[in-house]
């Protein structure tokens, strides 16, 4: 069998299991504050961090967690009809832009009577958002905020330990302090290293060395 023909994409899916979620001081508080559902302040939340920092992983705990409804912030008018009293709502990446409108009308449905959960997530602070409706500004700024750093080296560690474990991929000793210290700080910058690594180490019948690591990260990094 040819080395092209072990080398095949192994790429798992996405763990966005509550159990998978690695915590560190990086996400602690914004953790204790998703999970503080349904006592939110107004009945909405807003989940902030840069890419790679795991709102997608929160926010889909968070979501299997309260059955909810996830929305397209640029069609929210169209999905207003199936939130009812008492629904959980989802509405990801704020910062590209929403039907304002309908989201001042959905965050003063959650803030109301209405029962209704509402967790809105972005990659920046509203300030930074397309906002032209001055109500819906008002109210994104006044929003209790939950915030996501930039990961940390116990985070991606916690992360990476797992993936390797997960895939049962040999490794020399003091690759993965080699890794931290060289990598990008990003949660899925490490799923896609641990991928390339495991896929060449299976390739190759053998351990994921320095050399081996090296060479992912320039791999992965080299435009």
């Amino acid at each position: 069998m040819t080395r092209t023909q072990l080398a095949l994409d192994l790429t798992l899916a996405p763990d966005y299991r509550a159990e998978s979620y690695a915590v560190s001081e990086a996400n602690a508080s914004a953790l204790a504050l998703v999970n503080r559902w349904p006592r939110w302040r107004d009945g909405h939340l807003l989940l902030l961090g840069p890419a790679g920092s795991g709102k997608t992983h929160l926010s889909t705990i968070w979501a299997a967690r309260a059955d909810a409804l996830r929305l397209d912030p640029a069609m929210l008018a169209s999905g207003l009809g199936q939130v009812g009293r008492g629904s959980a709502v989802l509405v990801e990446d704020c910062h590209l832009g929403a039907d304002e409108a309908a989201l001042f009308h959905l965050i003063n449905r959650a803030a109301g009577d209405a029962g209704v959960s509402l967790l809105m997530t972005a990659a920046r602070a509203p300030e930074g958002w397309p906002v032209q409706l001055a109500d819906l500004a008002s109210r994104l700024k006044a929003a209790e905020t939950a915030v996501l750093h930039e990961p940390d080296d116990a985070l991606l560690r916690q992360v990476m330990e797992k993936l390797f474990r997960d895939r049962r991929t040999p490794m020399s000793p003091g690759v993965l302090d080699y890794l931290l210290t060289r990598m990008e700080r990003s949660v899925d910058f490490a799923r896609g290293l641990v991928a390339w690594l495991d896929r060449e180490a299976l390739a190759r019948k053998g351990p994921v060395t320095r050399a081996l690591a090296r060479e992912g990260l320039e791999a992965l990094t080299t435009p």
